[in-house]
């Protein structure tokens, strides 16, 4: 019955890490979506701000010194994006340069979150035919059986005593 209940741990931790390779194959796409159209608004509020001899960084301080609040949080709103768009192209030249498995760490230390929430509320699985995605498969199914076996360990410290009572 141990047996059985491992194979089922290993199979369901192996199934569920197969798909990470996947998953940050759907987010990388995504991230050149949010790319093009983060350059597409900080494009127009540079051609707007040159139009009125400003730098980006002078007109985001305009709009944060302003006494409106909407005129201040429009500020705010730019400098975010302006961030963002800094991070998320130093992400994506990150992510071209690594291999296939070192994609999956690139992704884990540095992912936006709101990138990341869309791509799970849109992810499809697909079926890890990669090495990335088998490597990913057998880490997963190794984590469950040192995580089963652990908490089986435990069980078996815990019910020790009983036994020996009996």
């Amino acid at each position: 019955m141990v047996r059985i209940l491992m194979f089922i741990v290993m199979l369901t931790s192996g199934t569920a890490t197969s798909q990470l390779p996947e998953f940050s194959q759907q987010y990388r796409q995504r991230m050149g979506g949010a790319i093009d159209a983060l350059e597409e608004i900080l494009a127009d509020f540079r051609r707007d701000a040159a139009a009125y001899g400003m730098s980006v960084t002078e007109a985001i301080a305009r709009q944060k010194a302003s006494d409106d609040p909407f005129i201040q949080a429009r500020g705010d709103s730019m400098a975010v994006a302006d961030t963002r768009l800094v991070r998320l192209k130093q992400q994506q030249e990150e992510l071209e340069q690594a291999g296939s498995l070192e994609r999956l760490f690139v992704f884990a230390r540095g992912f936006d979150r709101q990138l990341a929430q869309a791509t799970a509320e849109d992810y499809e699985p697909a079926i890890p035919v990669t090495i990335a995605g088998f490597a990913s498969a057998g880490a997963g199914a190794l984590a469950g059986f040192i995580l089963f076996g652990g908490l089986l360990g435990f069980l078996r410290l815990l019910l020790r005593p009983l036994r020996a009572k009996t």
